[in-house]
């Protein structure tokens, strides 16, 4: 199973669940106790596989060590393709989907001027400076990484920008689809 279709199964699960809420909420729909929502969703084997399982688990280990990060205030792994997470956390006040996707046009937008220019090489990261924030995209170029980026939030008035540079290096070299 190629990473886009991992991809697609991930999202597939995850509209399952808010395909279940649904139920939960609407009133037009009976309600279906919550315990069979989630054994129908598991047990149905459309959703997740063992090997899912640990893809998801190993992205949310890696973006927890992001948050650990001194200052860092939020965290993705984004498929620059699609702009979708695939993995996200940190303060619930920033909407990281929103920015997961606005990030990919930038990088997205970065590889193509760099192919118009005719150069050879490849994106390690970029910074976008704000009054109050450091947003780092680290855009992963390893085979198996190739198409994501590690998007980073971090307070500037916490953070040590260079150490959070070299931190976030080590972390993204270890994820792997």
């Amino acid at each position: 199973m190629n990473r886009t279709e991992r991809t697609w199964k991930w999202w597939k699960r995850r509209e399952g669940v808010e395909l279940a809420h649904h139920e939960l909420t609407s009133p037009d729909v009976p309600p279906m106790p919550l315990h069979d929502i989630f054994h129908e969703l598991t047990d149905s084997g459309e959703y997740t596989t063992e090997e899912d399982e640990y893809l998801m688990s190993s992205l949310d280990e890696a973006t927890k060590q992001l948050l650990s990060i001194e200052g860092a205030t939020g965290a993705a792994i984004v498929d620059y393709s699609s702009g979708m997470a695939l993995a996200q956390g940190g303060n619930p006040g920033f909407d990281l989907g929103v920015a997961a996707a606005g990030n990919s046009n930038v990088v997205s937008s970065k590889l193509r001027t760099m192919a118009d220019l005719g150069l050879n090489s490849n994106i390690e990261d970029i910074l976008i400076t704000l009054d109050t924030q450091y947003h780092l995209i680290n855009v992963l170029n390893s085979d198996g990484s190739k198409g994501l980026f590690v998007y980073l939030v971090l307070d500037r008035t916490y953070a040590n920008l260079a150490l959070a540079r070299h931190k976030l290096k080590n972390i993204a070299k270890e994820i792997a689809i």
